[in-house]
């Protein structure tokens, strides 16, 4: 057997592959649901509902993908440009140290908050600027580096929450002082959880997707991806536009850390992030590294998640088949994907 490419895919190959993906992942879920001793047909039936089945239940869940839209376009960006930036965790963890420095000092103006954005954003640029420099310059693979800075930043956390930024009115798990009304976000319907970072999140993929498909820079960043040798021939200067990619991918994802600890938690501890910068790879690989697809498939993860918390409070099912059901619609889709270039050819 041997894998034939095809020149031009038909569209009932494009559509259909991937949502056989969507159901093997749903056969996938029920198999789950069956080996822990639940209806199969109630526990998806429970995640939906836990997901989008009340107006708390659906705020919850946008709530819940605001910052996995930022991590996700943090490593689209950076995979579009073959950059693989595995660090979107460490960038994050930036934004988040960021807005607590700015957000519980003496200053309290309206400006507090676009100026935090920005110079979170720097903080998570300057977080993955490192890695791509030894990249250009040195050629360390950016896998290991960025890998290697989550934990590194991880640590640095619990210094700080530790030591000099450890609120000395607080009690049980070690976290930041709170911060002050000006540095934090407002919330997009009073009485809920739901902020202004969503929308800014919103924002983000559309600026994004324009700097891919209107800029030259998104032309370089997409040559730079697609063949790095025929981009250089061309004349694009590849380690600059490697530097640039990174500064952007680096400041998404720092987003996502100030957007949490300015728009939802209003203080750091250490488990501000239950990995939402690795589950930003997951995000950003079933978007097929589009900036808009990103949002729909950020949304679709947090649905999940938020889903499966509702679902084994109501079936005793534990929350860990989440974990399985992601895992699966990325390998699923991975294979249709595959299967969407080539055949399987016998002989």
């Amino acid at each position: 057997m041997r894998l034939e490419p095809i020149a031009n895919a038909s569209l009932a190959r494009r559509l259909g592959l991937p949502l056989a993906a969507l159901g093997a992942t749903v056969i996938v879920a029920g198999v789950l649901a069956l080996i822990a001793g639940a209806n199969p047909f109630a526990v998806l039936g429970q995640i939906v509902t836990g997901a989008v089945g009340s107006k708390f239940a659906l705020l919850e869940t946008l709530n819940r993908a605001t910052p996995l839209i930022f991590t996700g376009l943090a490593v689209a960006v950076a995979f579009k440009a073959k950059l693989w930036n595995i660090g979107a965790e460490a960038q994050l963890y930036a934004g988040a140290i960021i807005a607590v420095l700015m957000g519980t000092g003496a200053m309290e103006s309206p400006i507090v908050l676009p100026v935090s954005a920005l110079l979170a954003m720097a903080a998570g640029a300057l977080v993955l600027l490192g890695p791509v420099l030894l990249k250009t310059r040195l050629g360390v693979d950016e896998v290991v580096t960025t890998l290697l800075l989550n934990f590194i930043m991880l640590l640095f956390v619990s210094y700080l929450l530790e030591g000099p930024m450890k609120d000395p009115m607080g009690m049980g798990w070690p976290k930041s002082e709170p911060l002050i009304k000006d540095a934090r976000l407002p919330r997009i319907v009073e009485g809920l959880r739901l902020h202004w970072g969503f929308a800014l999140a919103l924002i983000a993929a559309v600026v994004v997707y324009i700097i891919e498909r209107r800029t030259t820079f998104g032309f370089e960043m997409r040559a730079v991806g697609s063949n790095l040798g025929a981009a250089r021939f061309a004349g694009i200067p590849v380690n600059r536009v490697l530097v640039q990619t990174a500064l952007l991918s680096g400041g998404l994802a720092a987003l996502a850390g100030w957007s949490e600890v300015a728009g939802l938690k209003g203080h750091l501890s250490q488990d501000l992030s239950p990995g939402f910068g690795y589950t930003g790879i997951i995000v950003a690989m079933l978007a097929l590294l589009n900036p808009i697809g990103v949002v729909g498939t950020a949304i679709f993860v947090a649905g999940i998640f938020v889903g499966s918390d509702a679902m084994s409070r109501a079936a005793v099912v534990p929350t860990y088949i989440a974990d399985m059901l992601l895992a699966s619609a990325l390998l699923f889709m991975v294979l249709a994907l595959l299967l969407t270039r080539v055949r399987v050819v016998r002989g």
